[in-house]
């Protein structure tokens, strides 16, 4: 105080939105974290104010928007730009927003987002976050304590629609943590197919916000975070289900793809990799991780057909196959000679090994996936469950070949 006058508190964070009574929660945050330092302000009001002295010790923008403000995209996103300029950051709070349009507007620069209804505590939790990022960003940067685990990764791919890569990722991932003895590894099965991944349901887990919030800011995620987004399988096999929404298959660039299996690898023995059918510009990222690249295939004319396309683009791009273990799934039995045959013939023709067999399992591999079991539980006898123990038990060894040929 001088002279009898108080000064005014400065302007540190504004809540921007169509109309902030329609985000009653929001006042009640605001209130909390910034007492009598902060303002509301339509869209509009945003761009003039970020020029205005006032200005000058604005430290953040809560952005409201709902599904109605679709067409105010352009706007917004110019606001994100121009704050980001400014060193000014800003949250999203998203209420039935379309993912995409959230994705578009975090890649424009935002620094977060936060559902809403507001979950207790999020919009102070997230702000806190930030502040202790900008001070590490200025100070020592601070680093995940790595385990020195390095643990080992197998990708799963399917070259055709209901190949069955997904039961089969499943399957390897719960065999594997499934040793018996004392030194069971420590398994986890990352679902990186962002649009149609079924992880959740074949172990009967939900899909959380949780997973989002992780994937949109790898550049500030640690071991922490990756572990609060991960679910627990009956106390063994830990997973990162898709996301609760469709998203667009480039929401992450390769370097988070590698940030996302890195922090994997430091936390768990074994990770398993559930990949989309369709090849993505990361997927070279995870090629180049996996120890072994599990193909999935079926003696039928399309299988043949992706692979060849398959073989051909990697060679296109430089890339080598050696990783690639191509699995045959519903192949046919010892008994069946003709069908024996006929895949011989088609990876000779394919110029290409078929180290691992997967008999047809039946009606109980669909039974099992819509029960949100593993094989080994619904039906531990099992064919193709069996082939698949085989399998996960000669990847035990530090080296495994994983081959399972046929005779």
């Amino acid at each position: 105080m001088a002279g009898g006058v108080t000064e005014e508190p400065r302007i540190r964070a504004c809540t921007v939105c169509r109309d902030v009574r329609n985000f009653d929660l929001l006042i009640e945050d605001m209130e909390a974290v910034f007492p009598e330092s902060w303002g509301e302000l339509t869209f509009i009001e945003t761009v003039s104010f970020l020029d205005d002295p006032e200005a000058a010790d604005l430290e953040l923008l809560a952005i409201a928007l709902d599904d109605e403000d679709a067409a105010q995209t352009n706007l917004v996103r110019l606001l994100i730009e121009r704050a980001a300029a400014k060193s000014i950051r800003v949250i999203l709070i998203a209420e039935s927003l379309s993912p995409i349009l959230l994705h578009q507007l975090l890649r424009a620069g935002a620094d977060d987002f936060v559902p809403y209804p507001l979950p207790e505590n999020a919009l102070k939790d997230t702000i806190e976050r930030m502040r202790k990022s900008a001070l590490a960003a200025v100070g020592t940067p601070t680093t995940p304590v790595s385990t020195g685990r390095n643990g080992r990764v197998f990708a799963v791919q399917a070259l055709a629609g209901g190949a069955g890569a997904t039961t089969f990722a499943v399957n390897l991932a719960w065999e594997l943590v499934q040793a018996q003895n004392k030194s069971a590894p420590s398994v986890c099965i990352l679902d990186l197919d962002f649009q149609s991944g079924s992880v959740s349901t074949y172990l009967d887990l939900p899909r959380t916000e949780k997973v989002y919030e992780m994937l949109s800011q790898t550049s500030t995620m640690d071991s922490d975070a990756f572990y609060s987004a991960l679910q627990k399988f009956q106390e063994k096999l830990h997973v990162l289900t898709a996301p609760s929404d469709m998203l667009p298959l480039d929401l992450l660039s390769p370097e988070e793809i590698e940030r996302v299996i890195g922090i994997a690898r430091d936390s768990f023995d074994i990770v398993v990799v559930d990949m989309p059918r369709t090849i993505v510009h990361w997927t070279e990222t995870v090629l180049s991780a996996a120890e072994q690249y599990f193909a999935m295939m079926e003696l039928d004319m399309r299988s043949a057909q992706n692979t060849l396309r398959l073989i051909r683009a990697l060679k296109a791009d430089g890339l080598s196959t050696d990783r690639f273990r191509f699995v045959l799934n519903r192949a046919p039995r010892f008994t069946d000679l003709g069908g024996r045959s006929r895949a011989k013939r088609m990876a000779e023709s394919l110029g290409i090994s078929i180290e691992t067999f997967i008999p047809d399992g039946g009606a109980q591999v669909r039974d099992a996936n819509d029960h949100g079991l593993p094989l080994g539980e619904f039906a531990p006898k099992n064919p193709a469950g069996k082939e698949i123990r085989k399998l996960a038990q000669s990847l035990q060894q530090p080296q495994g070949t994983a081959k399972i040929a046929a005779e």
